[in-house]
């Protein structure tokens, strides 16, 4: 009676006990037979010395051979010991990452001037168009004891014409080959339409030889090969630079000219078998010649507005009014493609799920932010003409200062002069007073501006009348540009002299507290 009822309680564990058994016996069975057949090799094995404590390549193949299958080794470990007498060789890591990556700049400026003419025309063409460019010298051969300032002179000693080119191009392969895809040479007396002759060289290849500018033929000269005018600018690609370097002393030699572009042309076509060309790879260098005594206001021809280069400058008032139409140009075309990039945007608004509602105002502008939480919320700042509710030191209500004032009388002028457009010729208005001013900075927009304004309205016959009406305006943020700023390191130190006197000596405190 016992044992059934012991048997009764136990038999739902019968088939784990069983099977426990079992497997405990079959693993110590198939450990015997592991060591079993390990020990005869492990014995050889360490009679012979290990697969590699022998040190000889043939004994550890041949080992290797006969156990097929084992991949027990040991590894023989060499220890390094470094010489004390032996000096320490120091890493070189180069400054910038575009020099370790073998990165070229696209293009090196360089303008032919004179001693007579450096600080005259040499001036303008650095003040208009040299900062546009990322290097930009100017090579002369005699120079006045004081250089102007900002301007990088390479001076080479001597004022002949051909010498100075051939000096040039030396100077050009020797210090910058290495380092820029394309070189443009121009003169003194030429204006560079810099952002055209940049995106020019943006589209071509610089794995090629190329030579382009105004294609001229040879004085007295019958055949098809063409030199550029230097008036006029001329681009060179770095491998041809790179394959004229070796013949240029043959050229100064052999070749008699007195126009150093035209000795340059000859010196290219004679050794490289390249002629001049004035359109590649669909891109066409355009200019203009400019008549003598013209005004750049009055200028409109097509050729004349989609020049990269304008020649000849006579002088460097001349410079600078070219300078001041071409800006205008770009400006007004830059305004007509941001209306016509609005008008697609606003077209293709229609087809999205939102429809004309989905666009954002102003077209092209993201969209305002949309605080998650109540902690995300941008305040609006309350101001009118003369006052701003939201001042620095946390006062209820300051006085408009400086800029604020500046933004604050900008705001208002550009809203006037908004309407205006809008309305007229049926209305003109003109501004009473800032009734209330709302100004908030958003960051993934800009500063916007809502103005209760009191207008007085005119009406084409005359008729006026003091209105109220609501403006909103944006000042968007411009684009993030890169700036790049030279190496700095820690260890680098700035000494900052202030002069300071007896009169100033109150202001000094506050300098140093913002400093």
């Amino acid at each position: 009676m016992r044992l059934s009822s012991f048997l009764a309680v136990f038999r739902p564990a019968l088939p784990l006990i069983l099977g426990l058994s079992l497997g405990c016996s079959l693993s110590l069975l198939m450990v015997s037979w592991t060591q079993g057949d390990t020990e005869e090799t492990c014995g050889d094995e360490l009679g012979n010395g290990g697969l590699f404590a022998g040190g000889h390549l043939g004994e550890s193949q041949d080992n290797l051979a006969g156990g097929a299958g084992n991949e027990d080794f040991q590894p023989r470990i060499v220890p390094y010991h470094k010489d004390p007498n032996k000096p320490h060789k120091k890493v070189l890591r180069t400054r910038y990452i575009h020099t370790e990556l073998g990165i070229r700049e696209r293009l090196l400026v360089g303008i032919l001037t004179s001693r007579a003419t450096l600080n005259t025309l040499g001036v303008a063409v650095n003040r208009t168009v040299a900062h546009h460019f990322h290097r930009t010298f100017f090579f002369t051969g005699l120079r006045s004891a004081k250089a102007p300032h900002g301007m990088s002179v390479v001076t080479h000693g001597d004022d002949r014409p051909v010498w100075l080119m051939y000096e040039t191009v030396r100077h050009l392969h020797q210090h910058h080959g290495n380092d820029y895809d394309w070189f443009y040479l121009a003169q003194d007396d030429t204006y560079t339409q810099a952002e055209r002759v940049m995106e020019l060289a943006g589209h071509l290849s610089a794995g090629q030889d190329l030579y382009m500018g105004r294609a001229e033929e040879f004085i007295g000269g019958d055949e098809r090969a063409r030199y550029c005018h230097g008036g006029y600018g001329y681009l060179l690609s770095r491998s041809l630079l790179a394959r004229l370097q070796t013949h240029l002393d043959s050229c100064r030699n052999d070749i008699l000219s007195v126009r150093p572009d035209e000795w340059l042309g000859r010196c290219i076509i004679d050794y490289l078998g390249l002629s001049c060309v004035e359109v590649h790879q669909e891109m066409t260098y355009r200019y203009f010649e400019l008549r003598k005594n013209a005004d750049p206001e009055r200028e409109d021809s097509p050729q004349f507005k989609n020049a990269f280069t304008v020649h000849p400058v006579s002088e460097p008032g001349l410079m600078y009014r070219l300078h001041k139409r071409f800006s205008q140009i770009e400006l007004d075309w830059t305004y007509t493609q941001i209306q016509q990039l609005q008008a697609q945007i606003s077209n293709l608004s229609e087809l999205t799920p939102e429809g004309k509602a989905g666009a954002t105002w102003p077209v092209g502008i993201n969209p305002p932010f949309h605080p998650k939480t109540r902690f995300e919320v941008i305040n609006w700042e309350y101001f009118t003409e003369d006052h701003i509710y939201s001042c620095a030191d946390s006062a209820p209500k300051c006085e408009l200062r400086g800029a604020d004032r500046a933004d604050v009388s900008a705001v208002l002028e550009t809203a006037v002069e908004r309407l205006n457009e809008r309305y007229q010729p049926q209305l003109r208005f003109s501004k009473r007073r800032l009734l209330n001013g709302y100004r908030r900075f958003d960051p993934t927009r800009g500063m916007e501006y809502q103005l209760d304004l009191a207008l007085e309205a005119y009406t084409q016959k005359g008729h006026s009348q003091v209105i109220a009406k609501r403006v909103g305006l944006l000042r968007p943020l411009s684009a993030v540009e890169i700036i790049p700023m030279p190496y700095v390191t820690e260890a680098t130190r700035v000494q900052v002299i202030l002069p300071v006197t007896a009169r100033e000596q109150d202001y000094v405190g506050n300098f140093l507290g913002r400093a």
